[in-house]
């Protein structure tokens, strides 16, 4: 028997309609829709830009802000937002980073990051409910995603990508050269505020679905698995949205018919779509894809 009381068969119509049967399950990919395409875009910026450990460090901050609302008795979606938001800012105002300072700036970030999960420790041992709740916080939860979270997720996901495709071009060409873009009169580092605060809120809505460690999976590997199939920016970015909408789709259906969590699942078809990738740009005949070619 499965979580939602409903057997897999071999009508794959019928399993398919079993799907959204149920409303918290219409609401879930919902969520994860809107989710899976602002973690993809945003993530690809990400990716091309290096920032994966700060990217990192702000899903791990989620995780106190979410326990720490919870804890006071308000929504755990405000302690993500409120929290992601607020270490994108403080990362941010870090000098820029250079060869010889690169360490430094690597360890102010980590040291967010511990004190980060210290306090989320704090905030979940001073919390009085079931350790369930904490664990959804970790590892994602798609059951009980009401209307209204829905309707925060598509809002903050459309927000996201607008603004991203309003400074795409000078985005992309402050990520991949910041020095000849400011020379050019391309404010770069007022754009890398812009988008660390971007990336704080993608982060935070993702996380609502795979949990605060698990975000990733839907931040990177869509990312990192269309920037090796093709170095074209416009082909990559909309595979990178095509491969975040299947690991969101496939590991929500799977983890509908399962026993365990959607966070388990959606990170097990990422690998599988990286992976996938990581073959199909090695395979014979095929030219690897420069790192710097990536957006040639």
């Amino acid at each position: 028997m499965t979580m939602a009381g409903v057997d897999l068969t071999w009508n794959i119509a019928r399993d398919v309609n079993n799907l959204f049967a149920y409303h918290f399950m219409v609401n879930a990919f919902r969520a994860g829709t809107a989710v899976a395409v602002v973690a993809a875009v945003v993530g690809w910026f990400m990716v091309l830009r290096e920032e994966t450990f700060a990217g990192h460090t702000l899903s791990v901050v989620g995780f106190p802000g979410a326990a720490g609302a919870v804890w006071l008795g308000l929504s755990a979606s405000l302690g993500f937002f409120a929290f992601c938001v607020t270490a994108a800012l403080f990362i941010a105002a870090l000098p820029r980073r250079t060869r010889r300072g690169f360490s430094e700036e690597s360890a102010v970030i980590g040291t967010l990051q511990a004190f980060a999960l210290a306090c989320g420790l704090l905030f979940a041992s001073l919390y009085a409910g079931f350790l369930n709740g904490v664990t959804a916080l970790l590892f994602g939860n798609f059951l009980g995603i009401t209307n209204g979270q829905v309707a925060t997720l598509v809002i903050t996901a459309a927000v996201c990508v607008v603004v991203v495709a309003l400074v795409y071009r000078p985005l992309v060409f402050a990520s991949v050269d910041p020095d000849v873009a400011t020379a050019r009169g391309i404010r770069a580092r007022a754009l890398s505020v812009l988008f660390l605060v971007v990336l704080g809120v993608a982060v935070a809505a993702a996380a609502q679905i795979t949990g605060a460690l698990l975000v990733f999976a839907l931040l990177v590997v869509p990312a990192a698995a269309a920037q090796a199939v093709t170095a074209r920016p416009a082909a990559s970015l909309a595979l990178a949205v095509g491969f975040g909408l299947a690991i969101a789709w496939i590991g929500l259906a799977i983890a509908y018919y399962s026993p365990y969590p959607v966070g388990f699942w959606i990170s097990a078809v990422a690998l599988a779509i990286y992976s996938a990738a990581r073959l199909f740009a090695r395979s014979p005949g095929r030219r690897p894809v420069p790192a710097g070619s990536r957006v040639a």
